[in-house]
């Protein structure tokens, strides 16, 4: 999408879209087959721009990720806590989230989670594979907060050795 746009918005206009077509999506191929295909488009949209974000940023760093964030946060979308960021952690809270609430305003707040949480996890799939993501809690899934843990993979042991 345009990057002009602030991502709020492209996520607002995609919101309408897919609410308009998902009841015919659902009447095709079934409520759970359509929210499958959904969410399967959704994160493989978020893997590639994950990638992109790793070639115009030409490292992997957590640093580096943490930075990437801020077109997801103009206009004052999230309201965050960080509690950690080093090159190899990057943890935060977000306290306020105008995405879900967005979601919700739509009459969708059934499918925030796809439309937007959903992404996370693949962002920095696309992003580094060489960083892990954790979560344990969403606003939109009703949590007062969303926990936010990403972190550098330690190196796996081998049956000859370290890497």
């Amino acid at each position: 999408m345009d990057e002009s746009i602030p991502i709020i918005e492209q996520r607002r206009i995609e919101a309408n879209l897919i609410k308009a077509l998902l009841p015919a999506l659902e009447g095709e191929l079934g409520a759970e087959k359509a929210r499958e295909l959904l969410t399967a488009v959704i994160v493989e949209l978020a893997r590639e721009k994950g990638a992109e974000l790793r070639v115009v940023n030409n490292n992997d760093s957590l640093i580096t990720f943490a930075e990437t964030w801020e077109p997801w946060l103009r206009g004052g979308t999230l309201d965050m806590e960080v509690v950690t960021l080093t090159d190899d952690e990057y943890r935060f809270n977000v306290t306020r989230c105008a995405y879900a609430e967005m979601y919700r305003e739509l009459g969708l707040a059934e499918l925030g989670f796809i439309l937007s949480c959903n992404r996370d996890a693949a962002l920095v799939e696309g992003f580094s594979d060489r960083i892990e993501f954790r979560r344990t809690q969403t606003i939109m899934e009703g949590a007062p907060y969303c926990d936010f843990h990403y972190f550098r993979r330690k190196k796996e042991q081998h049956a000859g050795g370290t890497d």
